[in-house]
C-alpha cells in the first residue's frame, strides 16, 4: 500500500502564500503520478494539480499561474506552492496518488492523505 501525509496548511490573508507538502511511503509509490485535490464545504472534491514522476504537470484552470506542483523523487515528496491565494481557494487539500493522474483528464487514485486545511481570509 501507499501512505500519504499532508502538511503545510494554515490561515493566510488573500494574496498570501502557502506551501503544502505530501510525504509518501510504499514500495510502489514511485510508479504513480501524484497530485492534489481540494474540497470546500458543500462542494464536490475537485482536481487541483498533478505531476508525473517524469515531471509533467497538470493544473485546473483556476490555479494556473498561481500554484506550482513539484516533486522530489528521491525523498518521495510532493509539494504544492500556492501563491496569490484567494478566498475561493479555501478548502481541505488532499494528496493523492495513482496511475491515472498524469493527464489532462485526471482520475484520482485510491491512495489519499488525510487532508490539510487551507483557509484564505479576505
Amino acid at each position: 500500500q501507499v501512505q500519504l501525509v499532508e502538511s503545510g496548511g494554515g490561515l493566510v490573508q488573500a494574496g498570501g502564500s502557502l506551501r503544502l507538502s505530501c510525504a509518501a511511503s510504499g514500495r510502489t509509490f514511485s510508479s504513480y503520478a501524484s497530485g492534489w485535490f481540494r474540497q470546500a464545504p458543500g462542494k464536490e472534491r475537485e482536481f487541483v494539480a498533478s505531476i508525473t514522476w517524469r515531471g509533467n504537470t497538470y493544473y485546473v484552470d483556476s490555479v494556473k499561474g498561481r500554484f506550482t506542483i513539484s516533486r522530489d523523487n528521491a525523498k518521495n515528496m510532493v509539494y504544492l506552492q500556492m501563491n496569490s491565494l484567494k478566498p475561493e481557494d479555501t478548502a481541505v487539500y488532499y494528496c493523492n496518488a495513482g496511475p491515472a493522474l498524469g493527464s489532462i483528464t485526471p482520475t484520482p487514485g485510491i491512495y489519499w492523505g488525510q487532508g490539510t486545511q487551507v483557509t484564505v481570509s479576505s
